[in-house]
């Protein structure tokens, strides 16, 4: 298992997080922590608010209480957009591509927030505007490059296998040049060979960038082979938080999860 150092920085810290819609408690008094540059794996059974914890970390859920820090600053409420300007980036459990446009427009689409040029120069692709626009598209390329899918860089997204979509999602992502790498179920539905490519792009980009990352995944031997630390979730509460080891020893996740006899 390819691991971090030890103690490093917070990037960003949960504490006594709280969210429920209506009577539905779908996280309960929730705290861990994420350090700079390491892997840090979410899991649980299905419905033990995994998705939810991710949507709280970026800004699309707000939770009734507790506080995330993020780069040493406490917040309560963020927006999507202003989680994203401030280096949080993320995929899906479903893929959250634009089918219709080629993988090289959808990875160009992670740039928006770091184009800067007047809105008319953008259309005409004209001074500045083409001058960014050139800047930006290297960039892309250096990602199409990283992620081996050079061969697809002009196919619509949409008529790609779903490992290939997966593996664009992730560009896209990359593309915005994240401090935080939020992965939901990064392997979901994935082949051997394919959940073998993404697990090596997970960790190249952690070594090549410096990424720090977060994922959640149902694939334990991925968890286990990639991940430096395990947050274990069930029904919205934090039941264990360790070393891939410690967790797989821990009795309270092996009975509300992993299924292995005592």
């Amino acid at each position: 298992m390819t691991t971090a150092p030890d103690k490093l920085p917070v990037l960003l810290s949960v504490d006594n997080v709280s969210l429920s819609f209506g009577g539905v408690k779908a996280i309960r008094g929730v705290s861990f922590d994420i350090e700079e540059g390491e892997i840090r794996a979410i899991i649980g059974p299905n419905g033990a608010g995994k998705t939810s914890m991710l949507n709280v970390i970026n800004g699309f859920y707000h939770p009734q209480e507790g506080t995330i820090t993020y780069r040493g600053r406490p917040r309560r409420r963020m927006k999507p957009h202003d989680a994203a300007a401030s280096g949080i980036a993320r995929t899906f459990q479903n893929v959250a591509l634009f089918k219709g446009m080629t993988t090289l427009d959808n990875i160009m689409s992670g740039r928006t927030l770091k184009m800067h040029a007047n809105f008319l120069f953008q259309m005409v692709r004209f001074g500045p505007a083409l001058a960014e626009e050139v800047a930006h598209r290297r960039r892309v390329e250096d990602i199409i490059d990283f992620l081996e899918i050079a061969a697809i860089r002009k196919i619509a997204v949409g008529k790609l296998p779903y490992g290939l979509q997966k593996r664009v999602e992730l560009g896209r992502a990359l593309a915005m040049e994240p401090q935080l790498l939020l992965l939901d179920e990064p392997m979901a539905g994935m082949n051997l060979e394919e959940k073998e490519d993404m697990c090596r792009f997970i960790l190249d980009v952690r070594e090549e960038f410096g990424t720090t990352i977060a994922l959640i995944e149902h694939d334990m031997g991925v968890v286990m082979d990639i991940s430096d630390r395990v947050v274990v979730l069930d029904h919205g509460e934090k039941i264990a938080d360790g070393t891939p080891d410690d967790v797989r020893k821990n009795q309270a996740v092996i009975d509300a999860y992993l299924g292995v006899p005592h």
